[in-house]
């Protein structure tokens, strides 16, 4: 009987809470990973598009778009290494008409594309939280910082919704020539990172807001996922489960980590402090994979996702993932 290890192209972006299992001090059980840390944007595009690592970080928009849509070449793990509340998002110009949430209504928008992750939830924030209408805003899609961005994933929009993409130039350019009058996107502009004054958040109290919110809801919102192709899921389908795994106990000695206050773990002064408090607000496993301690957030996900035309029709929880890992085993 061989022992060899079966073989694996990882792709992921560079986290802390993955980072024991890059390094190799987390192993995947009869795995032998090949791990490539890279910037997101460029991953996304080589994995969805040319399929050329074997398991790989993903949008969990796009992601859930396709097996809404039948395409079903990824078989996704419950394990979601980025999740940002959204109100942070939201940037606006400080001469602009919007000074409140409220004043989004009627108002033009621009996203980089309408099937961003951040984008699902911040629109779900708006509709639902708001009580503002998405056919009540004028969407315009481009780039954040560089004209010439597409959407990546079919659309099924409804009536009503007024979504018009723009080559010719940016986001901020718009932004800054009165053209719309605010941008929801997951990576700043610029020029606001630069502190450009002709720039600011809609929310300057943001992490207060997005703490309320999740405190009233129970939703943070999840950005992406890790998926597999499916020919290595359907070959070897133990690898599934033995990722989750591998990838649970990495996360896990972050946290440890993270709350640690021997010494700072994190060039981040009261790192402590923050997961303390996180700690308090959601439990021991303040960041947690799996289902179940997800499905509030993963539910209100889908709802948004089809309510917006991303997703191509209704969408269960347990539709997202296989069944080797819609549950796990207690000893």
């Amino acid at each position: 009987m061989s022992n060899e290890k079966l073989k694996l192209t990882f792709a992921t972006s560079d986290y802390d809470h993955v980072r024991d299992l890059t390094s190799g001090r987390v192993q995947v059980e009869g795995v032998e990973l090949n791990c490539l840390t890279m910037q997101i944007e460029e991953m996304f595009y080589r994995f969805i598009n040319f399929e050329e690592f074997d398991v790989s970080e993903i949008s969990s928009g796009k992601y859930t778009s396709m097996i809404s849509q039948g395409i079903d070449k990824f078989v996704g793990l419950p394990v979601f290494p980025s999740r940002v509340s959204r109100q942070s998002s939201c940037y606006i110009r400080t001469d602009g008409p919007v000074k409140t949430p409220k004043d989004l209504s009627g108002k033009t928008i621009g996203i980089p594309e309408w099937g961003q992750s951040a984008s699902v939830y911040s629109r779900g924030w708006i509709q639902h939280d708001l009580g503002i209408s998405l056919s009540d805003i004028n969407w315009v899609q481009a780039g954040v910082n560089q004209p010439g961005r597409k959407e990546k994933v079919s659309l099924n929009l409804p009536d009503g919704i007024k979504l018009s993409p723009r080559s010719d130039k940016s986001l901020t350019e718009l932004l800054i020539d009165g053209e719309i009058d605010a941008i929801l996107t997951a990576h700043p502009p610029e020029i606001f990172e630069n502190k450009d004054p002709r720039i600011d958040r809609l929310f300057n109290n943001y992490a207060e807001v997005e703490k309320e919110y999740y405190s009233r809801t129970g939703i943070w919102p999840i950005m992406h996922l890790y998926a597999m192709r499916r020919e290595i899921f359907e070959e070897h389908p133990w690898v599934a489960m033995n990722l989750v795994k591998a990838l649970t106990t990495a996360k896990n000695l972050s946290l440890q980590r993270m709350l640690d206050i021997t010494a700072c773990r994190a060039p981040v002064g009261w790192i402590f402090h923050a997961a303390e408090e996180m700690r308090n607000m959601m439990g021991d496993d303040f960041y947690p994979y799996g289902i179940e301690p997800n499905r509030k957030t993963l539910e209100a996900f889908l709802i948004y996702g089809f309510e917006q035309g991303l997703f191509h029709r209704k969408l269960e929880v347990e539709d997202m993932f296989p069944k080797e890992v819609l549950s796990e085993f207690k000893v």
